[in-house]
Parts: C-alpha cells; structure tokens; sequence
C-alpha cells in the first residue's frame, strides 16, 4: 500500500467546513478512516480592529481550499471529488498533486509523526479505560490517530477495539 501524503482540493468559497464535515461523514460511513486520514482548514489567528477595538479572531488561511491527508486511490480519489462544494484537487488536468515536506513545514503541519514501538502481531495489555487488563494481539495500527486495533472477545464473539497508545503497553 502507498503512503498517505497531503492534498489540496479547491471548495466553492465559503464550503470549507460543509465539505470537511460531508468529507469526515463519507469516511465513517464508507470505513476508510485508514485511507483518508485527516482532512483540515487551516486557520490562522488574527488581530481586527472594529469600531477602535481590537478582537482577535480565527481566519482561514486559504479561503476555498481544503487540505487532505490521504492515501491516493480510485476510492478515496472518487468520495473527495464527488463531494458536494468540491470543485477538484490541485494540480494539472485531473492529476492530483502532493504536498512535498517542504511546503508542508512551511504551513506549520508538522510531518514528522511519533514513533511507535506496535507493530501487528504483537501482544499487549490495556492499562486503563473500560478494556483494563484485558490482554490482545494487535490488528491494526494507526499511527496518526494514535491508535491501535486489537480484538476482544465479546459475547461468544471477537470484536475490534479501538484504543490510543497510551492506553496500552506490549508485554
């Protein structure tokens, strides 16, 4: 599988959040949470000054762009796209094009993730939340959520159980 890497898509001005939020919604519904990994608008905090007084206030930073941080494939290419408000991704023709690291620094995202010492195969113990003490094997790890899967069995059944790293410890 391909790394995720960041992209831009062009909204109709004033959609940012409408199509985040639709974007976050199609995700859950569709369970590509492990192809499209964040999606965000970028904001920057501002100084106005109205009627003689200053108010700070949180501005976009790019009015009808939305930044996506994604695994590029005909799926994911085709729920971004298909989105109401979305006018199509940034680059030329219908090819879109990824953020380098550079422009990304320059944004202030940081590209540099934690470092995880889970890999799938390994066994842990949950050390709080509803699940503590239980013992798993881990399914899946999700490294910028900051989360790992394990199944639990539950009612003669093996269930996926989501939990953040620092709910757990390997063995």
């Amino acid at each position: 599988m391909s790394e995720a890497q960041w992209y831009v898509v062009h909204t109709y001005s004033g959609y940012e959040n409408k199509v985040k939020v639709d974007i976050e919604k199609t995700i859950e519904n569709r369970g590509l949470q492990d192809q499209i990994l964040e999606v965000s608008v970028p904001l920057e905090e501002v100084i106005e000054l109205k009627n003689g007084a200053q108010k700070q206030v949180e501005r976009k930073m790019f009015p009808g762009y939305v930044l996506i941080h994604m695994i590029m494939n005909d799926d994911t290419w085709y729920v971004v796209r298909n989105t109401r408000g979305v006018t199509g991704f940034v680059g030329p023709g219908s090819k879109p094009v990824p953020l380098s690291e550079d422009e990304m620094r320059n944004l202030g995202f940081k590209t540099t993730g934690v470092v995880v010492d889970f890999e799938v195969g390994d066994t842990i113990v949950v050390m709080s939340g509803a699940w503590k003490d239980t013992v798993g094997v881990v399914k899946t790890v999700n490294e910028s959520r900051q989360s790992l899967t394990i199944n639990v069995e539950m009612f003669g059944r093996e269930t996926p159980v989501e939990l953040n790293f620092s709910e757990v410890k390997k063995m």
